[in-house]
This record gives C-alpha cells, sequence and structure tokens, in this order.
C-alpha cells in the first residue's frame, strides 16, 4: 500500500514538474509577445486628406465571383476623396454579375477601372496575381498602391488615413487589422478563438520594430510604396502562397523596409466567411501561415498555441483532481496556478479584442457565444495542426490540386 501511494505521489510530482517546465517557459514567450501591446499605437482614426496628398494612391481590388459582397466595398471606395487616383478592379472572369457591378459604379465615378487578368500562370495563386496584374496596370504617377479586398468596408477617410500614417511614421508598407462583421451563433464561437491564434502567436497589431520572421500583415487592406513594389518585382516572392500578404510583408522586412501592422478598427470592416463552416474550411486553411515561415518555426508556434491556449482549461480539471486524491505538493499547486493564470490571460483577451467586433443589436443574443470562446480554443489549434500538414487544393473557387 505504502508503494502504491508513494507510486502515485511520484506521478503527479513527475507531472506537475513537465508542465511547469513545458508550459511555464511557453507562457513567459507568450507574455513577452502580449505585454508588448501595453505600448502599442493606438488604433487609426478616420481623417481628410490634404492637397500634397493629391492623386498620390492606386487602389486594387482583386475579384472572382464577388457579386455578393462587393457592393459596400465599391461604395466605400467611392467616399474616398482625391487622395485616390484611380481604383482598378482586377477581375478574374467572374460569372456572377462583379464585372456589371463594377461598371455600373465607373458610370458614376471614372476612377474605376475593370480590367481582366491573365490565364492563371503555373505557379502563381489567385490572388497575388491578380495583385500583381493590377500593379503593373497602374499608373506610375501614383506614390502608393493599396490591395483591398472585396469583402471589405472601407470607412469613409480610409486612405488618407492609412497614408498619413505611413509617411509620418516612414513605413515602406502598411496593412490594417480590421472589424470583423460576424451573423452565426458559430461564427461568434469559433472566430474569435481562430483570431487569438494569431495573437498568441504574434505582436499586437500596432507594436513597432519587429523581427522580419515575426512581421504580420493583412491583405485585405494592404499599402505598399510602389518603388518598394518595384523592388521586388511585384507580387512575385508571394507568387505561390496562399498567405502572400505575409509572405510579401515579410520579404520586404528581410531587405530591409520598414513594414508595419496597424489597428484599423475605426477603418475598415470585412465579413470574411458566411458560416462556421465556411470560416472553419477557407481561413482555417491559411491561417498557419506556413508558406511565409520556416519548418520550425511553424511547428514552434503549433506547439505554443497547444500549452497555452489549447490545453489549459483541460489540464486545469485534470490537475485539480489530483489535488483532490492526493498530497497538496508545492509542484502540483504551482502547475494549478500557471494554468488558473493562462485562463485568466484568455478570458481577458476578449475583453481586448471585443471592440475589433462590429456590434449589431438585432444579433446580440448569438454574439453572447463571443464570452465562450475559449471554450472552443482547442478546436481552432487542432484546425492550425490541421492546416499545418496540408497543401490546399482549392481556394476562392480555384483548384490547384494539378500544380
Amino acid at each position: 500500500m505504502e508503494s502504491s501511494i508513494l507510486l502515485n505521489d511520484t506521478v503527479i510530482a513527475v507531472i506537475s514538474l513537465s508542465v511547469l517546465l513545458f508550459q511555464g517557459t511557453a507562457t513567459l514567450i507568450l507574455l513577452s509577445r502580449l505585454l508588448k501591446g501595453a505600448i502599442r499605437r493606438p488604433p487609426l482614426k478616420p481623417q481628410s486628406a490634404d492637397p500634397e496628398m493629391l492623386g498620390k494612391v492606386s487602389v486594387v481590388v482583386p475579384t472572382l465571383n464577388e457579386a455578393e459582397r462587393i457592393t459596400p466595398c465599391l461604395e466605400g471606395l467611392g467616399q474616398q476623396t482625391y487622395e485616390v487616383r484611380e481604383i482598378i478592379v482586377v477581375d478574374s472572369n467572374s460569372q456572377d454579375g462583379t464585372q456589371e457591378l463594377v461598371k455600373n459604379a465607373g458610370l458614376s465615378d471614372p476612377r474605376f477601372r475593370l480590367i481582366t487578368d491573365d490565364p492563371l500562370p503555373s505557379g502563381w495563386v489567385g490572388r497575388p496575381w491578380a495583385l500583381h496584374n493590377g500593379f503593373l496596370y497602374s499608373s506610375p504617377r501614383s506614390e502608393w498602391v493599396l490591395g483591398i479586398d472585396a469583402d471589405t468596408q472601407p470607412q469613409r477617410g480610409l486612405v488618407a488615413s492609412l497614408v498619413r500614417a505611413a509617411e509620418e511614421e516612414g513605413y515602406d508598407m502598411v496593412s490594417l487589422s480590421p472589424q470583423f462583421i460576424l451573423r452565426d451563433a458559430g461564427e461568434w464561437w469559433l472566430q474569435p478563438a481562430l483570431l487569438i491564434t494569431l495573437l498568441y502567436r504574434f505582436d499586437s497589431a500596432g507594436v513597432r520594430n519587429q523581427k522580419p520572421e515575426r512581421v504580420m500583415a493583412n491583405g485585405q487592406c494592404f499599402l505598399s510604396r510602389r518603388s518598394v513594389l518595384e523592388a521586388l518585382d511585384g507580387y512575385s516572392c508571394a507568387s505561390g502562397s496562399f498567405c502572400d500578404d505575409v509572405t510579401l510583408a515579410r520579404e520586404a522586412a528581410k531587405q530591409g523596409f520598414k513594414v508595419g501592422f496597424l489597428d484599423g478598427k475605426n477603418l475598415i470592416r470585412v465579413r470574411m466567411y458566411e458560416g462556421v463552416q465556411e470560416t472553419w474550411k477557407e481561413w482555417g486553411r491559411s491561417l498557419d501561415l506556413k508558406d511565409a515561415a520556416s519548418t520550425s518555426q511553424v511547428w514552434g508556434d503549433f506547439t505554443l498555441l497547444l500549452l497555452t491556449q489549447a490545453l489549459p482549461l483541460l489540464l486545469l480539471i485534470v490537475l485539480a483532481s489530483l489535488w483532490l486524491v492526493g498530497e497538496h505538493f508545492l509542484l502540483l499547486q504551482l502547475a494549478i496556478a500557471l494554468n488558473i493564470l493562462l485562463v485568466i490571460i484568455r478570458f481577458a483577451l476578449l475583453f481586448a479584442v471585443f471592440p475589433s467586433y462590429y456590434k449589431d443589436k438585432s444579433l446580440l443574443v448569438r454574439s453572447l457565444l463571443f464570452w465562450l470562446s475559449p471554450l472552443a480554443d482547442p478546436l481552432a489549434v487542432l484546425r492550425i495542426f490541421l492546416s499545418s500538414l496540408q497543401t490546399p487544393k482549392q481556394w476562392r473557387g480555384r483548384s490547384y490540386g494539378n500544380e
């Protein structure tokens, strides 16, 4: 009996020590990233253009069958003032009426121009190919090129604010984190858990002086100096990437250009996917960012997510059970305290990211599931794991299985 008790005590001690060693190390890494958010740049606010901004920006919008969601994007871009020289919509032969909507926008605003990109070359993914064509077609007199996704809703004063921030702070490339529009109950539960995986792996939007391999970017709203894109040969370095925004930003940072990622929740909204199933499928398969990172970085980040996001609630239950039936070892108590800390951090982050979600009073009941999103963390981390093992075969209506 005594030997059995001793064995149980030994097992508990080994479990507790392992938790403290591995999870404790991961927690220190996590805290080193999260604490930077306390001194990050505040969110950008809408601003009016000044005369010096006249015609500085060419906007490029890649499209493929976006008729159901492009109208708010076209309306928002039309509200931007004289800082926008042209709005080039690069369409990949849409069959759903997208081109007609763009042509109609051009009737009232001559800045809108519709072009059709050439057939997709081998080795290219559709989105960077469209952006590359838009860049090549844009006016050389524009100092900046702004890529905007068709599912976004640009707010008045977006472009002027973005250009001013880039020029005043010396950025060569700068992108924005948006405000998300969610509707279905499942989205409110799962999407925040997926978003948090980015906060755990990378610095918050607005944090400066990031290492090139840790630079984040968001192609939904991505401003680049024309001279930088010329130096990089357009989007060629991200031609085959399913996270072309991050790939391009990190390549620019490696070459010494200053890249920024700022909080743009006051400037741009996005309705990324329709429903929880599409969120899981479409966003989940690029969220690992493996096309922009080394294998060791991908799996190191996954390990961090596993230890600090996916497991704390489960480990807390297991460790608390051991505490109830066994001796109250100091190591066990410390392991329990560590997981309590991680759970507190996770729920505290809900308050930090809550402003990044658009509040629709008609969806109040559904949005309450946002506060239960930590329960979806194991699923979110599982999605990162599955994505890290796979190469996408389809993306936004295109197949890549034969390449």
